[in-house]
């Protein structure tokens, strides 16, 4: 009888351990964007070029989320970007170069650690223009600095509470970097949705971008940080949708301190996307960046983005940019994954670029 017994408890443990198991779920992703581009800012300086990520950083990864009963889920994610066009990781010194965190989530919303997205960068970016701040096309991508990702994360995006939700972000100092402890970058972002309404705005702050916090960064007019540098962002976007239209309204500054170079400058954008049909949309912007320093070192950006979808999966883009430099201002046009061609500054740069994108 004792034996019976503990058979049918060995047999009971293994289906609930089944159960708890089934409940776990990992999915291999990816998104691969190729194409070409032609840059001309006058003269000898215009070339042609095969481009990876002219509008989606090509990029596989691992997500996975496991139920652990009472509402709560573990999750994670891995995530490595690429090239397309030759294979080569962006950073081959890393195995996961984009994301590598784990958290919890629930009815009190979700909690990260690791390596991960500002929410800047993953959330309050969709508000901003119909690109999602992407491709040669978007003034913000062009005109902006922002940290894209941070190593030493810590998350916390609470629940939608009647269309408004929070998400607060902040990253340690990395003292195996040689940057010391305590906090290097926070970034907090609050955003608003109801119906065909988008409102979304947020801070970050960096001491000594790329180093104390790590990660990703991208800095404009050619700025490098120097040691002590604060980088300072706010950015505010907000979209409504009227049938088939859409139009956005989107302001960023950017404020980096203690550098060669000393950037302060606004940017002020207005755009507007329709969609012709299921599978075409077309978007055109207008982006003004000033120069806070008095220098006058401003620009302007006309922008125009036309994507279609050959499937769920897969589309086509066309993207179109030009920008009208002044005084010292360098402005280039760049994709979401490669550098535009250096400019002179005060010169005028123009480009088209063509790609295929597809997502799996």
């Amino acid at each position: 009888m004792k034996r019976s017994v503990t058979l049918a408890s060995a047999v009971l443990s293994c289906a609930s351990a089944s159960a708890v198991f089934a409940q776990s779920t990992v999915a291999l992703y990816g998104v691969l964007d190729n194409g070409f581009v032609y840059q001309s800012s006058g003269g000898s300086n215009s070339a042609i070029r095969a481009v990876p990520g002219g509008l989606f950083a090509t990029r596989y990864g691992l997500k996975g989320s496991e139920d652990i009963g009472g509402g709560l889920h573990v999750n994670f994610q891995l995530e490595q970007a690429f090239s397309g066009q030759t294979g080569a990781a962006t950073d081959p010194t890393k195995a996961f170069n984009r994301l590598a965190f784990v958290g919890m989530s629930g009815g009190f919303g979700e909690v990260r650690l690791g390596l991960q997205n500002s929410p800047q960068y993953d959330v309050l970016q969709a508000a901003m223009d119909p690109s999602w701040v992407k491709s040669i096309a978007s003034p913000m991508n062009n005109f902006n600095g922002l940290i894209i990702r941070a190593n030493n994360g810590i998350s916390y995006y609470t629940p939608t509470f009647g269309g408004l939700n929070a998400k607060f972000m902040l990253a340690l100092r990395d003292a195996a970097a040689g940057s010391g402890n305590g906090i290097g970058f926070y970034n907090v972002v609050l955003q608003y949705i109801n119906g065909p309404l988008n409102v979304a705005a947020g801070y970050e702050r960096a001491d000594e971008p790329g180093i104390g916090a790590g990660g990703s960064y991208a800095l404009t007019g050619g700025a490098a940080a120097g040691p002590g540098a604060v980088f300072n962002v706010f950015n505010a976007g907000a979209s409504y949708a009227i049938g088939a239209n859409r139009i956005w309204l989107a302001y960023h500054t950017e404020n980096l301190t203690n550098t060669p170079k000393y950037m302060q400058h606004d940017v002020y954008q207005i755009s507007d996307s329709y969609q012709l049909s299921p599978f075409a949309l077309i978007s055109l912007m207008y982006g003004y960046a000033h120069d806070r320093t008095g220098a006058g070192n401003n620009a302007q950006q006309l922008g125009l983005l036309y994507e279609y979808a050959l499937s769920k999966s897969t589309e086509l883009y066309t993207a179109a940019g030009f920008i009208q430099n002044r005084h010292q201002a360098k402005y280039t046009l760049s994709g979401t994954a490669y550098s535009g061609l250096p400019i002179t500054p005060g010169t005028d740069t123009r480009g088209i670029g063509v790609g295929l994108v597809h997502k799996f």
